[in-house]
């Protein structure tokens, strides 16, 4: 049973397609469009510096000029989706995919089930002493094959491109490094300490070294000043990252004409030994609550908020995240908030919201509410994640939201009986647009999140077939808001107010 209830959730994305978007579904009774907001131009300035970026024309100086004094610094980084590889059908793409995501959940089980997560000295206020925004780019890759979404970070002195996973899911940041004693294929060549002037190691008598769980055999901490940090770090049974802990100088591109910025002393993984479903990347940069984290290192210059917008899957574009606040984000008309549950929870590393129930067809649907509760034992509530493709709820609000679709969509399209993947699916051949009923998020606090069609019904075209692309996971688990029901919302972790923002944007076009 339990290798079926695997095979089944695997099996639960091998036809989502990444390269075909699903603009031809729509919601019953709504008559809401996306509204857009713009973020501040972007400007890959650091190819003056000698990294191997193209340089991008806009008008920054104009742009710049409507920033008001007050607002907070900020940065921004490239970021794609990462799709099909190219070589592979579509099948055994995402064969790959939901192996990474049912390989993913239950590491995230575990790990929310453990305690005592150690914690890094609250820093103090944030300075405000920079006036540019710190930006990347998140892409698509449209040329390897996983759900996740990829940002482009130039590392060493000079400064190198390493094009690296973001996941809110995870603290770490890591990359590929030589020597490299077992390590996966990925796109250019792994970083090089030696070739990096401002690399050095973070010494095993460092406080920070205990920040990181050690290699399955720990090596004595002979000499505590000189004898480097090992780690291990886990993110499932086939995808791990064992190294020296370390610090280097991350490059960034600002909004600023020709300006970049280093980033001095970031804590970061060395990774000699890794394996995994990494698919080419050169590593992972972490976005997670942890001390570690990028973002969580990054507060005392750019403040306590960084947002992105993941563009569709398979999409070419590319979007944005942002640390520090952005303006324009701020005054988006559509722009809601939700707490964050307290941060007592027993994963540190998770950014959990409180559900209160779901709505489908603008019914609140009868799911019990302790169904949202954390457990004592970490199992339980709900996160959201940049790093799993759909979107997964306990069990029992599962099965409760999938039957309320059944029970509204019974008489308008036919339903596929026993489908081998995704349920309920509906032969919608022959129709343009088809109509679904609405879903949104109820959190305990009154926020409702709505969501377009396209976001939770995938559509498998030629086949003519449309599938609700939500999954369940045992009661045990964690319901996760995955980064496909996130696609073309602008998504806000401010977390010196402790809540989470969410606004509609179509993130090609940022």
């Amino acid at each position: 049973m339990a290798q079926l209830a695997v095979r089944s959730l695997l099996l639960s994305l091998l036809l989502v397609s990444p390269v075909v978007a699903s603009p031809g579904i729509v919601k019953l009774n709504s008559s809401s469009t996306l509204f857009g907001i713009e973020f501040p131009p972007f400007n890959t300035a650091v190819a003056a510096t000698g990294c191997d970026s193209k340089l991008v024309a806009a008008d920054e100086a104009g742009d710049e000029q409507k920033q008001p004094a007050s607002s907070s610094p900020s940065l921004q980084l490239r970021m794609k989706h990462r799709s099909a590889e190219g070589g592979r059908t579509r099948k055994e793409s995402f064969l790959d995919k939901a192996e990474k995501d049912a390989v993913r959940i239950e590491t995230m089980h575990r790990r929310a089930a453990r305690s005592g997560v150690a914690r890094m000295p609250a820093s103090s206020s944030p300075r405000r002493a920079l006036s540019e925004r710190m930006v990347a780019t998140v892409e698509s890759g449209v040329a390897v094959g996983s759900g996740e979404y990829l940002i482009d970070v130039y590392v060493g002195t000079p400064p190198r491109r390493f094009r690296m996973i973001m996941d809110t899911g995870s603290d770490l940041n890591w990359l590929q490094c030589a020597p490299c004693l077992d390590c996966f294929e990925q796109r250019g060549p792994v970083f090089d300490p030696a070739a990096s002037s401002s690399y050095r190691n973070v010494t095993c008598g460092d406080q920070r070294c205990g920040l990181v769980a050690p290699p399955e055999a720990p090596r004595a901490c002979r000499r505590p000043a000189e004898d480097s940090c090992p780690y291990y770090y886990w993110y499932g049974d086939q995808s791990n990252t064992t190294g020296d802990l370390a610090l280097e100088s991350f490059t960034v591109n600002l909004t600023a004409p020709g300006a970049s910025r280093r980033v001095d002393g970031v804590v970061f993984g060395c990774g000699h030994r890794n394996r995994g479903l990494f698919h080419g990347a050169a590593g992972l940069l972490g976005l997670g609550r942890g001390p570690l984290s990028f973002a969580s290192q990054l507060r005392a210059v750019y403040g306590h908020t960084f947002s992105y917008c993941l563009v569709e899957h398979g999409s070419d574009a590319g979007s944005k995240v942002v640390f520090g606040e952005d303006y324009l984000v701020l005054a988006h008309p559509q722009l809601k908030y939700t707490a964050f549950a307290p941060t007592s929870s027993p994963a540190d590393t998770f950014y959990y919201v409180k559900l209160k129930g779901v709505l489908v067809g603008g019914d609140l649907l009868n799911i019990s509410s302790d169904t949202w509760d954390v457990g004592k034992d970490g199992s339980g509530g709900t996160i959201i994640d940049s790093g799993t493709t759909l979107s997964y709820f306990v069990e029992p609000a599962y099965q409760v939201i999938r039957q309320a679709f059944v029970d509204l969509m019974s008489r308008l399209y036919p339903l596929i009986p026993d489908f081998p993947v995704l349920n309920p699916c509906y032969n919608v051949s022959g129709v343009e647009r088809p109509e679904v009923p609405e879903l949104s998020l109820l959190f305990a606090d009154g926020a409702v999140w709505d969501f377009p069609a396209e976001n939770y019904f995938v559509r498998l075209d030629p086949d003519g077939i449309m599938c609700l692309a939500v999954r369940g996971t045992p009661r045990t688990g964690m319901s996760i808001i995955g980064n496909f029901q996130q696609q073309n919302f602008h998504v806000v972790y401010d977390l010196q107010n402790n809540r989470l923002g969410f606004a509609p944007r179509r993130c090609a076009e940022v």
